[in-house]
C-alpha cells in the first residue's frame, strides 16, 4: 500500500526542487529540507506547518520591529493598495504616501538629514548611497574622489557595490570580480583610518560608511569615541560619512536611530528594514541638507539612478503607518528598557555557563560569545555557536549564529517583547546552552 504524502511533506520536497533559498547551504537545504516552513506570525512567536510555535529571537532578519501578525498594517496595505497600489516616481512623478513618509523621516532623523531618495532595500540602499557620493563629487569638480572606505567585520549587503563594502571577507570570495575602489580598515583602529586616508591621499576618497552596532558581524559596538572621531576625521578631509542604519534604525538600539546614541549625524543615512517592520519591501537614503542642496544647484541633467519601486505608495503607507505604532506605543523605550533586561540575562548565563564569554548588548541587539576559555577568550576548534542555535531551536527559539572570526549567538527580537518572554527567551537559552555544555565539558 502506497504511502500518502502529507501537505507538509509535499512543500519540503517541493522547496527542495525548486526553491534556492538565500544565504543558506545548498547541501544541507537538498539532504534536510527546510527546517521550519512558517504558516503563521503572532506577536514574538512564529508557528510552522506542524504547528509548533517558537519565539523569533532575531525579529526574522532583524527587521520585524511591531512584531507579527498586526492587522493595522495589514489594512494600511489593502486601503493602499485598493486606492493606488502602485505607480511610477520618475520624472516627477509623485504620490502622497511617499511625501508623507520623506517628510516624516525628515522630522524624525538627526541633524540635518532631511531629504529621502527611496529604494527597495538594504542593499539597494548603500549601493545608491556609493553613487549619489561619487556622483556629488563629480559635480563638485573632484572626479578623483571615487573610494569608498569600511570597517572589517561590517556587512552592508549582497548587491555588487554593497558587497565590495562589506568587511567581512567570506562575502566578497563569493564573487571573483569585485567593484574597485573599496577600501577596508580596523573596526576599532581610528589611527589605520588615518594611516589608509594619507596613503591613498585624502583627495581620493569619497566616503567612509558604518554600521552604528555591526550586525552580522556579531552585535559589535563601536570603541568608545570611535564614531565622533570618525565624525572629525570625515569633516577634517572633507570625506562624506555614510551611516548604515539598515538593522539599527526605528528604535532596534533603544534609540530611533543608531547615531543618536554617539551624538553625530552622518551626510548620508542608509535604511531599511524596521521602517516597514518587514511587511513592505522598503528602504532609503537621507540625505543631509548641504549634499541635498548641492546636488539640485549643481545638477546639470537627469539624475540618473532610480528603482522601479523608489516611492511605491503601498510600502510608503505601510511604513509610515509602521513608524506611527512605534511612536504611539513607546516602543523604542520599550526596546531600551528591554535591552537592559535581555543584557541581564546574558549576564547571568555568563556567570552560570562555562562556555560563555563576552557579552554585549545595545536595546533589543545583542550578542553572546562563545569560548573554550573565558580568560584568554580562546574558541574552540570547532564553532560551537551552531550546536547552540540547533538545541534553541527545538525547544521553540529562533536565534542566529556569527562564526566569521569569532563563535557569537546573536539576538534582535521585536521591540514589543517584555519582560516575561524576556525570561522565557532566557529561560530556552540556558538550557540549549546547558546541553551543549554537556555535551563538550562531561
Amino acid at each position: 500500500m502506497l504511502k500518502e504524502i502529507t501537505a507538509a511533506e509535499e512543500l519540503v520536497e517541493l522547496d527542495k526542487k525548486h526553491f534556492v533559498h538565500p544565504t543558506t547551504s545548498l547541501v544541507d537545504q537538498q539532504q534536510k529540507g527546510p527546517s521550519f516552513i512558517f504558516t503563521e506570525g503572532k506577536g514574538i512567536y512564529l508557528t510552522d506547518v506542524s504547528g509548533k510555535k517558537v519565539i523569533d529571537g532575531m525579529s526574522s532578519l532583524w527587521n520585524v520591529n511591531i512584531g507579527h501578525g498586526n492587522q493595522e498594517l495589514a489594512q494600511v496595505a489593502y486601503d493602499q493598495m485598493s486606492k493606488l497600489a502602485f505607480s511610477s516616481c520618475f520624472t516627477t512623478f509623485s504620490n502622497e504616501p511617499a511625501i508623507r513618509l520623506a517628510t516624516k523621516l525628515a522630522s524624525i532623523a538627526p541633524g540635518d538629514l532631511n531629504a529621502v531618495f527611496f529604494t527597495s532595500g538594504g542593499s539597494e540602499s548603500n549601493d545608491t548611497a556609493f553613487k549619489l557620493a561619487r556622483h556629488y563629487w563629480i559635480l563638485k569638480g573632484q572626479p578623483n574622489r571615487q573610494k569608498i572606505i569600511s570597517r572589517t567585520k561590517s556587512y552592508h549587503g549582497v548587491a555588487m557595490g554593497a558587497t565590495s563594502a562589506t568587511g567581512l571577507k567570506p562575502f566578497r570570495d563569493f564573487t571573483n570580480s569585485l567593484a574597485p575602489d573599496f577600501y577596508y580598515v580596523d573596526g576599532s583602529s581610528i589611527e589605520e583610518l588615518h594611516k589608509v586616508i594619507e596613503q591613498e591621499g585624502p583627495e581620493t576618497i569619497a566616503a567612509f560608511i558604518t554600521e552604528p552596532v555591526q550586525g552580522a558581524g556579531g552585535v559589535n559596538l563601536p570603541p568608545e569615541g570611535y564614531l565622533q572621531e570618525v565624525r572629525k576625521i570625515c569633516d577634517e578631509y572633507g570625506i562624506l560619512m555614510i551611516a548604515d542604519e539598515v538593522i539599527t534604525g526605528f528604535g532596534r538600539t533603544g534609540t530611533f536611530f543608531g547615531v543618536e546614541h554617539y551624538g553625530i549625524t552622518p551626510d548620508l543615512m542608509c535604511f531599511a528594514k524596521g521602517v516597514t517592520s518587514g511587511y513592505a519591501q522598503l528602504g532609503g537614503v537621507l540625505l543631509s541638507e548641504k549634499v541635498h542642496k548641492d546636488l539640485i544647484k549643481l545638477s546639470n541633467g537627469t539624475l540618473l539612478h532610480g528603482y522601479t519601486y523608489s516611492g511605491h505608495p503601498t510600502a510608503c503607507s505601510v511604513a509610515l503607518k509602521n513608524i506611527e505604532i512605534i511612536e504611539r506605543d513607546n516602543l523604542v523605550e520599550n526596546s531600551r528598557l528591554m535591552g537592559q533586561e535581555l543584557l541581564k540575562g546574558f549576564k547571568y548565563l555568563q556567570e552560570k555557563h562555562q562556555i560563555v564569554g563576552d557579552v554585549r548588548a545595545l536595546g533589543l541587539m545583542g550578542g553572546i560569545q562563545i569560548v573554550k576559555d573565558k580568560q584568554t577568550g580562546e574558541s574552540f576548534e570547532t564553532h560551537v555557536s551552531p550546536k547552540i542555535v540547533t538545541e534553541a531551536a527545538k525547544r521553540g527559539l529562533i536565534i542566529r549564529t556569527v562564526t566569521f572570526d569569532q563563535d557569537t549567538l546573536v539576538f534582535s527580537p521585536p521591540l514589543i517583547i517584555n519582560k516575561q518572554e524576556i525570561d522565557q527567551l532566557i529561560q530556552i537559552l540556558d538550557d540549549a546552552i546547558s546541553a551543549v555544555e554537556q555535551e563538550l565539558l562531561g
